[in-house]
C-alpha cells in the first residue's frame, strides 16, 4: 500500500522532478508535489512524495529527515489527513471593525 510523506523545509526552487529523484535513493516513488502559491505562482517550501510501500517510505524519513538539501534542513514524516477548515467569508466581510460614520462632528 502507497504512503504519503510530507515533505516540508524545500528550497523554493526545487521543481518536481528533482524531488522525485531525491527520494527514488530510498525506493519506488508513487508520486511528487511541490504545492505552489496560487497568486504568485512560486512553491511554498513543502511538497508531498508517495512512495509504494510502507517499508519504502519508513527507509525515507530515516534517509532525509533533518538532512540538509540544496542548503536546506528537509523536515520529513508521514503525511496526516487534511484537517477541515471553516468556511472562509467573502470579500464584503469588515472582519469585526465597525464601519465609521464620516460627517462633521459638533462640540
Amino acid at each position: 500500500m502507497a504512503t504519503k510523506l510530507y515533505v516540508g523545509g524545500l528550497p523554493y526552487s526545487t521543481q518536481e522532478g528533482a524531488l522525485k529523484e531525491l527520494f527514488a535513493q530510498a525506493g519506488s516513488v508513487t508520486s511528487a508535489v511541490i504545492i505552489m502559491d496560487k497568486m504568485s505562482g512560486r512553491s511554498k517550501g513543502f511538497g508531498f512524495v508517495e512512495m509504494s510501500s510502507q517499508d519504502e517510505a519508513a527507509k525515507a524519513i530515516s534517509m532525509f529527515n533533518d538532512q540538509e538539501f540544496e542548503g536546506r534542513k528537509l523536515t520529513v514524516n508521514e503525511a496526516r489527513p487534511m484537517e477541515a477548515r471553516p468556511p472562509r467569508s467573502g470579500g464584503n466581510d469588515r472582519g469585526g471593525y465597525g464601519g465609521g460614520g464620516g460627517g462633521r462632528r459638533e462640540y
